[in-house]
């Protein structure tokens, strides 16, 4: 199951047995300003998986924003998300909220990327 509203994502699955896995995540996100990298956004990770409660935060900056599923995959990985379990499946949800940070930061079509973000 996968909720989405502005500014929020909500996703969820449920073991059906002993061999499967759940996890109960959310991802709330606003528009920040860091010192070093400027304008971006400050994406906070919370929720649980296989029951165990998790909470990480991370920044990206403008230009690498929209690669929030990598790093919250990464994140989900490190508290015990199984690698077979693919929190970014549920297209049509991350692409609306791939639209909604895109109009939060204000993103054009050709806007410049850090080249020191591409090594």
């Amino acid at each position: 199951m996968a909720q989405f509203e502005p500014g929020h994502l909500h996703i969820e699955r449920h073991a059906l047995n002993k061999d499967d896995y759940s996890y109960n995540l959310c991802i709330d996100y606003e528009v920040t300003q860091d010192p070093k990298e400027g304008k971006g956004m400050l994406f906070k990770m919370h929720g649980s998986i296989e029951g165990k409660d998790m909470q990480e935060d991370f920044f990206l900056p403008k230009d690498q924003a929209f690669d929030f599923a990598r790093h919250a995959m990464g994140i989900a990985h490190r508290y015990g998300i199984p690698k077979e379990a693919n929190i970014a499946s549920m297209h049509k949800t991350y692409d609306a909220m791939f639209e909604d940070v895109r109009a939060q930061l204000e993103v054009k079509s050709g806007d410049p990327v850090k080249p020191e973000h591409l090594e």
